[in-house]
């Protein structure tokens, strides 16, 4: 039986799991899946003890690990050198990690199958940290106009840009925010997990088509909430992006492509 796990401290909340067994059943896999806790100061052993099982074929990476994937990985996607970060690990029938970022991939295809249109578009990011970082890639690459990042502390927001050194891609403090209109916007903080808004207060949601919080609840977040209020056509959180992530690194692991609305449809029914 093949086997995985998702590495995480804390890991006990983790749906991943769930996500990954109504995949394999789908798609005829018969999986081990279990949640790993590591140690903060050992993830690299229970990484090695994991793979060390013949049977085992790969694993998710959550907070606060997907640094030191990145750095036990031998071989990386576009996606984890770009955000310098890994989620998603394969052990190479030869014996070496491949790592993956998937965050991104996860969000676009989330994206696409709500009826965006990418190519074309210009997105606000808001948020600096390796949420945002793991996603700017695959918008890029999906073919926005313009993607700017914003965020409460400017010199990060400048510092991603300055690393990925894309004409599309620009930061804009939140007083000049008056003079963009963004047609997606994307809350990668995780501020709506405290009941708060992000620093949006010049954000301009009237021609906005898509309002995106990567946090997800058994409610509508209040950022879905304020960007439906302000004009937004369509407010999402990141329940999606969960599935679709987990779906690419399934593909990864068994080259089998999974349907993922079902499972979303059965994860937000469980909420």
């Amino acid at each position: 039986m093949k086997k995985f796990a998702v590495f995480g401290n804390p890991v006990a909340h983790s749906v991943s799991p769930t996500i990954h067994q109504m995949f394999a059943r789908s798609c005829g896999e018969d999986i081990d899946y279990i949640k790993i806790e590591a140690p903060l100061d050992g993830f690299a052993k229970a990484i090695a003890d994991f793979f060390e099982d013949k049977d085992a074929v790969g694993c998710n990476v959550t907070v606060p690990f997907k640094q030191q994937a990145y750095a036990l990985a031998t071989q990386l996607n576009q996606e984890a050198r770009a955000a310098q970060a890994v989620n998603t690990l394969y052990k190479h029938p030869e014996g070496k990690l491949h790592g993956y970022n998937t965050d991104g991939i996860g969000l676009v295809a989330d994206l696409l199958a709500h009826g965006a249109q990418l190519k074309g578009q210009k997105v606000l990011l808001i948020g600096a940290g390796g949420a945002a970082r793991g996603v700017i890639h695959p918008l890029l690459a999906a073919g926005v106009s313009t993607l700017v990042i914003t965020n409460r502390t400017q010199e990060r927001a400048q510092e991603i840009v300055d690393s990925f050194q894309q004409e599309q891609l620009v930061s804009l403090t939140n007083q000049k925010l008056d003079k963009f209109t963004p047609d997606i916007i994307i809350n990668s903080t995780s501020a709506s997990l405290n009941q708060q808004l992000p620093s949006i207060q010049n954000v301009k949601f009237e021609q906005c088509q898509i309002a995106y919080d990567m946090v997800y609840g058994k409610a509508p977040t209040i950022f879905m909430e304020h960007a439906k209020q302000q004009g937004s056509s369509l407010a999402l959180d990141g329940l999606g992006m969960l599935v679709e992530q987990a779906a690419a690194a399934f593909t990864i692991w068994t080259e089998k492509k999974p349907e993922t609305r079902p499972v979303v449809t059965a994860l937000r029914e469980a909420l």
